[in-house]
């Protein structure tokens, strides 16, 4: 889905997650949803109307639609959101990972054909910065990454039925929900990350493929959804490897059209709440949906309600939200596991033409046979080894309050577990140590090391003269050449990098002299010769911390991990929203 040359739409800004426009708290208000309405059934002023659009959310602005603006104040620059299309966005990753799961629908060479047809396709990634390699495990296999991204994009008829605010059509889309699917090698195991839409970071160089169109790199940070209006798709996956080193395979991007259909062809999913829960308040806010305490079957738009559903799950944060969307997902995929709700060929053609109209892929997906190949290799993976799992995070301070930053520390190490195909559910052996380099390190006097300064992250300042500081530590232990420089390269963790195998030997020898772990020195073509970049977990002192050497085979607390077998997982209600 290239972006048109048309869309002169610009936002000014971004909102935060609690701002009008991001939240259901842009729903509140007076109407049939307004404070004390019943939803027995699932039929609140949110989700009434039908799945076309020509309930609530008609195009003429009445309705719903112009009931949200009579709510408050709007920010200028902030994009209105229409209430189902809204609802619609965290399905999209649910119906990608179903399809991968339980394959197309099996059909014959001419149907493959006319799928074929329906794909779209873009270039994998617009970034400038080449994707490493893969690492190759013992038996010569290598893992499979793949991006799936759920965009909010009005650029079509059915598009703008299901997601509505009109104003909105043509403008640029946003990667509302962005999640690496990880396969292991061996296709033993599967990890599934999340990364929060607020998510700040910097933005890589991204090139339009079909305009020329250049979207510099940012000099600040940018909220992680801006990237696919930086030229499409492509730039999501750029932007993703930049900040995680994590080279990714295909992505997967889907649009409003079509979820609707996936998600009744499922036929229900069960989902599991600790009190019977009601998300509405005395203000309004919340997404109607109201269940009773214990298991329940939910499909169509009680399956909308659970994943947007923000006050009344935990403390109401956008997070929590996160890992009630995992645990449908679990809950999705072990119903399509078990064979029950899909056996109709009729509805799996369905889901099958659903799909393909909804879905834009990678070039390197040619055609609906790759796209079953892919799938038959994700089903090779047990339920009980599929890891749900967010990126750790911690919310800023000041003007950046309510936006979501990387976890130092934490979001670093579950990304290097992910590169290194390490699972998250922790069932693997553990790893081998890095192996010492064959080639012999050169004397301390003749290597020379470059020290940067990577103290700071996005919440502190670096420590001053802490290059200097440690480039004294590794003269005194006889490396003369060792230099600072004035660079400031923030890095979650110490590291010693090395260009080539030539010096593998000599950032082995520099990492030992100072104790830093052999594992955190890494080869990268970032840099010319042996480089020392000290991290944020090495701020101050002159011996490198035991406790910053953390077990990189363990996945963070922070991270939230959630088996796709644990069936027992329920949802906790927050106070003030039971019933």
């Amino acid at each position: 889905m290239g972006q048109s040359t048309d869309r002169q739409w610009e936002r000014q800004r971004v909102p935060h997650a609690g701002e009008l426009g991001w939240d259901d708290s842009l729903y509140e208000g007076d109407g049939a949803g307004g404070a004390g309405g019943e939803n027995v059934t699932g039929t609140t002023e949110e989700s009434s109307g039908s799945f076309a659009g020509n309930g609530d959310d008609t195009a003429d602005g009445t309705g719903g639609s112009q009931r949200a603006r009579k709510g408050g104040r709007r920010r200028t620059g902030t994009r209105p959101r229409s209430r189902r299309g809204k609802r619609r966005i965290l399905l999209w990753v649910s119906s990608a990972l179903a399809l991968l799961l339980l394959g197309t629908a099996g059909a014959g060479y001419l149907y493959f054909r006319h799928l074929d047809s329906k794909l779209k396709k873009e270039d994998l990634t617009l970034g400038d910065k080449p994707m490493a390699d893969h690492k190759v495990n013992s038996a010569g296999q290598t893992p499979l990454n793949i991006l799936l991204i759920g965009s909010d994009a009005r650029d079509s008829k059915e598009n703008q039925d299901l997601g509505g605010a009109k104003e909105t059509f043509g403008g640029l889309p946003l990667a509302d929900v962005q999640m690496l699917l990880h396969v292991s090698a061996d296709r033993s195991n599967m990890s599934v990350v999340s990364m929060p839409r607020d998510t700040m970071l910097k933005m890589p160089k991204c090139t339009n493929a079909e305009t020329g169109e250049v979207y510099p790199a940012s000099t600040g940070d940018v909220q992680t959804n801006e990237s696919l209006g930086r030229g499409g798709p492509g730039c999501t996956v750029a932007t993703w490897y930049e900040l995680t080193g994590i080279p990714i395979d295909h992505f997967m991007m889907i649009d409003f059209a079509g979820v609707v259909s996936m998600a009744d062809a499922i036929g229900g999913v069960p989902v599991c709440v600790t009190e019977n829960i009601h998300s509405r308040n005395a203000e309004g806010k919340g997404s109607g949906l109201k269940l009773k305490k214990g298991e329940s079957v939910i499909q169509g738009e009680q399956a909308l309600q659970w994943l947007r559903t923000r006050y009344g799950f935990e403390d109401g944060s956008d997070l929590a939200r996160t890992h009630a969307q995992h645990m449908y997902m679990n809950s999705m995929v072990r119903e399509l596991r078990k064979g029950a709700k899909l056996t109709d060929p009729g509805k799996l053609m369905s889901l099958a033409e659903a799909a393909t109209d909804a879905l834009t892929v990678d070039k390197g997906i040619d055609g609906v046979n790759k796209l079953y190949g892919l799938a038959e290799e994700l089903k090779k993976v047990p339920t009980n080894r599929i890891t749900m799992a967010t990126m750790p995070n911690v919310y800023g301070t000041g003007a950046q309050s309510g936006r979501v930053f990387p976890k130092p520390g934490d979001a670093e190490q579950l990304f290097t577990m992910v590169r290194d195909d390490v699972p998250l559910d922790g069932k693997a052996s553990k790893r081998k140590p890095p192996a010492e380099s064959k080639d012999p390190a050169a004397a301390p006097a003749d290597t020379g090391v470059l020290v940067r300064n990577g103290t700071g992250s996005d919440t502190r300042a670096p420590t001053p003269q802490r290059a200097t500081a440690v480039a004294g530590l590794l003269a005194g232990k006889g490396y003369t050449k060792a230099v600072s420089d004035a660079t400031l390269d923030p890095h979650e963790r110490t590291e010693v990098l090395f260009p080539n195998a030539e010096l593998e030997g000599d950032a082995q020898a520099v990492a030992k002299s100072l104790g830093i772990p052999v594992s955190s020195v890494k080869k990268s073509t970032d840099v010319s010769g042996v480089t020392l970049v000290v991290g944020a977990d090495w701020r101050t002192g002159d011996t490198y911390p035991k406790s910053a050497a953390k077990d990189e085979d363990k996945t963070p607390d922070t991270a939230r991990a959630l088996n796709g077998a644990d069936a027992g997982q329920c949802m906790e209600v927050q106070p003030g929203f039971t019933w």
